[in-house]
Order: C-alpha cells, then structure tokens, then sequence
C-alpha cells in the first residue's frame, strides 16, 4: 500500500529531491496510529466493559485534541517542506495552506462518517451484541477500514493523477448519492441477506451464542464462527459503501496524498468514540441526513467545477461548517418543539 502511495505522491515532490525520501514520513504516520491503536486496545481497554457516555466523551475529546496537535505537525512539515513534503512541481504548498486542507478534510470526513453510527447501532440490535464486547468490534472493524481506505485513496490518487477527468466521475458519483439521499426514504440494511453474511456462513458454520471476546468457537467438533465475528463483517463490509461516498469526497478538499490519508485517518480514529457518546442521542438529530446530503451536494458540484471556479479550502470549510451548524440546530429546535 506504501508503494500505491509514493506513486501517487510522485506529482508532489519537487524532482530535485529523492520520492524516497518523503516514505519517512508516510512510515512515521503508520507506526504513530500503529501506537495509539496499540495503547487502546492492548492498555487502556484490555479488559472488556461497557463504555460510559463520560468515558466516550473523554475519548472523543482526545482523538480531536490529537487531530488537532498533528494539524499544528502538518503546518511546519509544509512550511518547512520536510523530506520534500508538499513541493508540488510549479505550486508548492505552504504550512497554512496544507493545514487549512487538512482541517477541512478532517472536518468533511468526520460529518460524512456519522452516518455509520446509524447503521452500527442497527448491525449491533440486529446481532444483539454485548455493550461489553462491542467497543472490540468497533476496535477491528476500524482498523480494517484503515487499511481498506488507505488502498482506496492511494488508487483514486493514482487514478486522478493519471487521468484527470476522473474528477468528473467522482463529483457525478457524490451528486448521485445527494439525489439519492433526497428522494429515498432512511435505507435500511437487510442483513439477513447481506452478502458478505451469506458468504461468510457458505465457508463457516455459525454458533448460536457469544463466546465472550472470541470471534471462533467449537460447533460439533468443528471451528465455527460467533455471532460477534459476523456483526464486525457487516461493519467492514458496511463502511466499503460509505468510502465509495467519502473517499471521493476528500479529493474535492485537497489532491495531496498525504493530506488525504492523514485527514481521513484521524477521523476514523474518533468514530468508536462517537458512536458511544452519541448512539444514544443521534435519532434525535433529524435533521442530519438531510445536512449531509447538501454537504455531499456541494462538494460534488465543486469538484466537477474546479477546472472552472476555484473555489478557497477556507471558503470550502465555511460551507461545509454553516451546512452542518444549520442541521444541528434545526434538530434541537424541532426536538424542544416536539418536547414541548
């Protein structure tokens, strides 16, 4: 997956300096996320339990204090071009420009991906899994979403580099889905006819009953899958559909790999968290298809236009923000209405 990304970031390295040499700073990213992913799991939720709304918050509050920290990092990595960082070939990008991209990616990903806390709180009733295991579900089934996103990004960087109408088909494709958005009423996953469950059941008998933390057991003398295993299959093969949405999305903010993987990355980060803080409360928020569905909208329409109109990441970011802003408080204000 490396390699897909030096290639694709082959077009922002200035050619007097060595595309080798910015694969350190791509390795230093990976083993950082590596560590915190690492810490999670292996220190602080070795033990299985069931996460608090205040737990969840606090957790919430440092993955965006650390996105944040590491946007200040993409500031002085592009101000001062470390390894080559950011010297695109006629048009370098400047620390205030790069963090400004990575902000409004981070911002842009993070509100397209909480719509998977309603389908992870349907997959979660639906397999009725235990409010104990299930930040270990969230915990895997995040970190193969890493590493499908990552593949996903470093194939539409080298796509849009080799041929730049690709562009047109990824804003069509964001477009499609506003439509989509808008004249369909909320989808609801049929999971007793997902594919990948009726997959996975063709190859390995399923138990009946959770195992604890396990995702196999023995069936009859023969390895079998838990119920637990079956409902992180559903989430991976769920967030392939919301990637082929935000994936594209991404690319409207910022063309710089790195930029785009990173932003991405620490969003992802944040959602088990989320869900957490917020599976509770999010059917509350009516309102928030709706404000993702212009924010979709928007973006798909500015990335077709952008050979044409260019249209400011600052400016990008003030959309995308005022979209959102105006989603929340119509909910709040129907939801007091309705209390009322």
């Amino acid at each position: 997956m490396i390699r897909l990304f030096m290639a694709s970031s082959a077009h922002f390295v200035s050619p007097h300096r060595s595309t080798s040499m910015t694969i350190y700073l791509w390795l230093g990213f990976l083993l950082l996320i590596f560590a915190f992913l690492a810490l999670d799991l292996g220190v602080f939720n070795r033990k299985a339990h069931v996460i608090s709304i205040r737990e969840a918050l606090l957790w919430t509050a440092f993955w965006v204090a650390i996105s944040l920290l590491f946007n200040v990092a993409i500031f002085f990595m592009y101000k001062h071009h470390l390894l080559g960082i950011g010297e695109v070939v006629g048009h370098p990008l400047s620390g205030g420009d790069a963090a400004l991209q990575f902000f409004t990616g981070y911002v842009l990903e993070k509100s397209l991906s909480l719509d998977n806390i309603f389908v992870i709180a349907m997959i979660f009733a639906y397999f009725q899994v235990p409010a104990s295991q299930q930040h270990r579900v969230l915990f895997w089934g995040i970190l193969g979403a890493l590493v499908l996103r990552g593949a996903m990004i470093a194939l539409g960087a080298a796509l849009i580099h080799r041929f730049e109408w690709v562009t047109y088909i990824f804003g069509g494709l964001l477009i499609v889905t506003a439509l989509k958005m808008m004249f369909t009423d909320d989808e609801q996953i049929d999971l007793e006819h997902n594919f990948a469950v009726r997959l996975a059941r063709r190859f390995y008998p399923v138990s009946s009953k959770f195992e604890g933390a396990h995702f196999f057991t023995r069936l009859n003398g023969r390895r079998a899958m838990t119920p637990l295993l079956l409902a992180l299959i559903v989430v991976e093969s769920s967030d392939v559909l919301f990637a082929i949405d935000s994936i594209p999305a991404i690319f409207a903010v910022t063309r710089d790999p790195f930029l785009v993987f990173t932003s991405n990355v620490f969003a992802i980060l944040g959602l088990r968290s989320l869900y957490f803080a917020l599976a509770g409360v999010i059917e509350k928020f009516r309102y928030l298809k709706a404000s993702l569905m212009f924010v979709l909208l928007f973006v798909g329409v500015k990335m077709i236009l952008e050979p044409f109109v260019n249209l400011s990441a600052l400016f990008s970011l003030g959309v995308i923000v005022s979209i959102l802003a105006t989603g929340a408080t119509a909910s709040i204000i129907a939801d007091r209405r309705d209390g009322e």
